[in-house]
């Protein structure tokens, strides 16, 4: 009995120790400042978005969002949002291994040149671009010759979202390529596997959610990208013209109804790629759990 009752005794500090209060804030104060932090920066202003474009009625609404001049720029914004972040998603993967796997005179110089679009202005970008893709410009003026304008193009706006994005992929796919270990492509080979079976089977499950944060990472900023992209791409309607574009044009206009109802169908559309991607990393992440 007296052991009894000095094993409880010992015990009853462990019990009092798991349930005393830890000097961080609980998940109760944590949560209510994220949540109360999220919604007056995020779901508020999301929020007004559509109660502000309720104002035109439903037909006013479906009027405004399927206008040729705005389902052109839809058709547009994400189509080279999509194209330059599957450029991304390749080079930039490159771009990662390259840094990672290889010691070179100037890495230190490349690799601070991978974060440079962060750090520039939008608008610097764009002319920057603009300049160099004119007609006139360093590699427009070739480009001309051979028949192929960049400048107030597609083609242009495709570049420069190229340019804006690549830094997403590169630093998401850098650090998780560094923690693979070599050791796993070493027994790959020594098991007979050619390169491309090694880059397939061992390299690519390791790395594919990387990839796909990186991808939805571009995408998403290339979707809303305006200060870059205004310059290179000539804003010629059905042509050219971008959707963050033709809401300033609304708003210049003072039709705030008619740029807050596109800016929703931006904002849907968006919001489901971006639920798409992030369920196939999910399905993707358990199926390397499942393989491992």
């Amino acid at each position: 009995m007296i052991t009894a009752i000095a094993t409880a005794g010992a015990a009853a500090p462990v019990r009092l120790r798991r349930h005393r209060a830890g000097v961080l804030p609980g998940f109760g104060l944590s949560l209510g400042y994220s949540v109360l932090y999220l919604g007056l920066l995020v779901l508020i202003p999301l929020a007004a978005l559509p109660i502000r474009s309720a104002s035109l009625g439903w037909e006013g609404f479906w009027s405004t969002v399927t206008a040729p001049r705005v389902l052109a720029s839809y058709q547009l914004t994400f189509g080279a949002a999509l194209l330059a972040a599957l450029v991304n998603l390749v080079f930039g993967a490159i771009v990662a291994w390259v840094l990672v796997r290889y010691t070179f005179p100037g890495k230190k110089i490349v690799d601070a040149l991978v974060d440079l679009p962060f750090a520039l202005p939008t608008a610097v970008a764009g002319i920057a671009l603009t300049a160099l893709y004119s007609p006139n410009g360093w590699l427009g003026k070739p480009l001309q010759a051979l028949g192929l304008k960049v400048a107030f193009t597609p083609l242009g706006i495709v570049i420069a979202l190229i340019f804006i994005g690549l830094p997403f992929v590169v630093r998401t796919v850098q650090p998780v390529l560094g923690d693979v270990e070599r050791e796993l492509e070493e027994a790959a080979a020594s098991l007979g596997a050619d390169r491309w079976s090694t880059v397939r089977r061992v390299l690519l499950p390791a790395l594919a959610p990387a990839l796909l944060t990186g991808f939805a990472l571009a995408f998403a900023r290339a979707v809303g990208e305006y200060g870059s992209v205004v310059f290179i791409a000539g804003n010629m309607p059905m042509v050219s013209e971008i959707t963050p574009l033709l809401i300033v044009a609304k708003l210049e206009q003072f039709d705030y109804s008619g740029a807050a109802a596109i800016a929703t169908v931006l904002l849907l559309i968006s919001f489901a790629l971006l639920l798409f991607i992030n369920l196939l990393q999910a399905w993707q992440g358990r199926r390397s759990g499942r393989l491992a």
